[in-house]
């Protein structure tokens, strides 16, 4: 494997050629060329593409977790690496060094849970660079807000597309822990703790991934 998210890497079994059957394409050539690409490398893993009215209707299936879970797994790498990163930079203190210290831990379990689920077909982590947002500590509680409601987004948004009820049941454990990592971090700076009301709203692979895409932290 490479050491970041290509068509190979992605597509180990077959995932995409199956949602590249369900739009009525080709190819997988014509599929990854309507998918999103940073650097030349694909950045969606699976059927991403929670734009495509035949992929947002696709029933789940047990080609469509793996790729589920490889997307889940490539947040996870960048949460992760952001923590581990902010940690050891020296940078934080008080009650942001110690809530980073805690939740660095809590990433680093959810990636080798998600590994270990995932075996052999599980992909690589992307290089990063998260610039100063790991060595000021007013960026980086900023940084850590956005990415933790990002990954509940994202879980919650993929929550009805999981067949297996061990995933489901996994992905539901790591979405609560990422709530309350955002909702402590709300309370240390003063934001809201619930950013939209009452209720959470998810949000698609495509639209998880663009926003990940712009944040430039993905460097290959």
């Amino acid at each position: 494997m490479t050491n970041h998210i290509t068509m190979q890497t992605i597509d180990t079994d077959g995932a995409i050629q199956e949602a590249a059957d369900l739009t009525g394409m080709d190819t997988r050539a014509d599929f990854f060329r309507k998918s999103i690409y940073a650097g030349g490398s694909l950045l969606a893993g699976g059927v991403l593409m929670g734009g495509m009215p035949a992929l947002a209707n696709a029933k789940p299936s047990a080609k469509q977790d793996i790729a589920i879970l490889n997307f889940a797994l490539t947040l996870e790498y960048l949460e992760a690496s952001f923590y581990k990163q902010a940690v050891a930079s020296g940078a934080l203190s008080g009650a942001a060094a110690d809530l980073a210290k805690v939740i660095s831990k809590h990433e680093d379990d959810h990636v080798k849970f998600l590994k270990k689920a995932l075996g052999s077909k599980a992909v690589k982590s992307p290089t990063f660079d998260f610039k100063d947002t790991v060595t000021n500590q007013d960026k980086f509680l900023a940084t850590a807000f956005v990415l933790e409601n990002t990954g509940v987004s994202a879980y919650l948004g993929q929550a009805g597309r999981i067949k297996n009820p061990a995933y489901l049941g996994a992905a539901a454990t790591i979405l609560t822990i990422e709530a309350r990592h955002s909702g402590a971090i709300a309370q240390l700076t003063g934001k809201a703790v619930s950013p939209d009301g009452s209720f959470d709203k998810g949000k698609s692979m495509g639209a998880i991934l663009s926003a990940v895409k712009k944040t430039g932290f993905i460097t290959g």
